[in-house]
């Protein structure tokens, strides 16, 4: 069908002292932060990421560069927000979306259906549309010696523009 788009997202932050740990729009309790130039929250860039590519209008980075003042310490799940707007603008209505979240510590599962929530709310679709997952590495990589964290996601759209 030509009016369904599949985007693929990824994305990865090293740990930092000094910061909140923000993913999927929520603060985790967790003894560091993700270090960039937004708030960091790999889930949510990765998202974003997924539905600029289903929808061929880039990346994160075109959209909101980390080399605009503007951006820093932005908020990922308003940048989400203004992502979708664009798209709905577009002709694109997301169906769903899967995320994985790469990581060995802290542990996820407490906070995962406030994920889903957070990013519902910020898409405007209901929480069955959303996925998060997470997952450790058994100690391998970065993530499983707990320098930073990763993150995959995949989302469907449909545009009501195609015929």
């Amino acid at each position: 069908m030509k009016n369904l788009r599949i985007g693929h997202g990824y994305d990865a932050h090293r740990f930092t002292e000094g910061r909140p740990l923000m993913l999927g729009g929520i603060a985790v309790p967790y003894e560091k932060g993700l270090d960039g130039h937004s708030d960091a929250d790999v889930l949510l860039h990765a998202i974003t990421d997924a539905m600029l590519g289903a929808a061929a209008m880039g990346d994160i980075g075109k959209h909101f560069p980390d080399t605009d003042e503007a951006y820093r310490g932005a908020n990922s799940l308003e940048l989400l927000q203004k992502t979708a707007a664009l798209l709905r603008k577009n002709g694109y209505v997301l169906q769903n979306l899967d995320a994985t979240v790469i990581a060995q510590a802290p542990k996820l599962a407490p906070y995962i259906e406030d994920m889903r929530a957070s990013i519902a709310g910020a898409l405007l679709v209901p929480v069955s549309a959303v996925s998060v997952k997470a997952t450790t590495t058994e100690r391998m990589g970065f993530e499983g010696r707990c320098e930073g964290i990763s993150c995959h996601a995949v989302c469907l759209l449909k545009n009501f523009n195609t015929p």
